[in-house]
């Protein structure tokens, strides 16, 4: 699928969705007077979404790159501060919903270093180049692979066709009394 505004990426909405329960999570009281800590786990969360926003909109696949590596390290860092939640004492209440951001988070960067791997595999260079002579060109790729697809299906076909029968022509000439073997025996 072609992402046409990074607000129908599904990375983008998942750190969305992450940043919003980082918010609801920082609220609670044991936050209080930790402003420190509380404004650090908002701002890494925050970039996650960010970085993927600014990314998608440079228009080429190595900045996009760049940026969805920046956004899987605050992803990373998420994960670690809530990690440090769990084991300070002052936060054990929120056990579960760390335990649940924690599997959010690591899941944004599972997605993340998927779509990297997809686009380091890809060969495209991005948005901003391609233009009307980049388009013609593939187009006519896509063409000619529907074209050859096309062809082996119909040789896959064919031949499908033509081998039962062969084999019944073969069957045929195997169960025919042949003359000189008749003679032979018939002496």
């Amino acid at each position: 699928m072609k992402y046409e505004r990074f607000e129908e990426l599904p990375a983008w909405k998942s750190a969305i969705q992450l940043g919003a329960s980082v918010y609801a999570l920082t609220e609670k009281p044991e936050f209080q007077k930790r402003f420190s800590l509380r404004d650090q786990i908002e701002r890494a969360a925050v970039s996650i979404s960010s970085n993927i926003a600014e990314g998608f909109e440079r228009g080429s696949n190595q900045e996009l790159i760049t940026f969805l590596y920046i956004a899987r390290g605050s992803a990373g860092e998420v994960r670690s501060m809530l990690c440090l939640l769990d084991v300070l004492p002052a936060f054990r209440e929120l056990e579960a919903e760390t335990r649940q951001l924690k599997a959010n988070a690591e899941g944004i960067s599972r997605q993340l270093g998927a779509w990297i791997r997809a686009l380091r595999d890809s060969g495209m260079e991005g948005e901003r180049y391609v233009n009307e002579k980049t388009k013609r060109i593939d187009q006519k790729a896509r063409e000619r692979q529907e074209f050859l697809d096309e062809l082996k299906r119909i040789r896959e076909a064919g031949s499908k066709k033509t081998i039962p029968d062969s084999k019944s022509k073969i069957q045929e000439r195997a169960e025919e009394p042949s003359s000189s073997a008749s003679s032979k025996f018939d002496s």
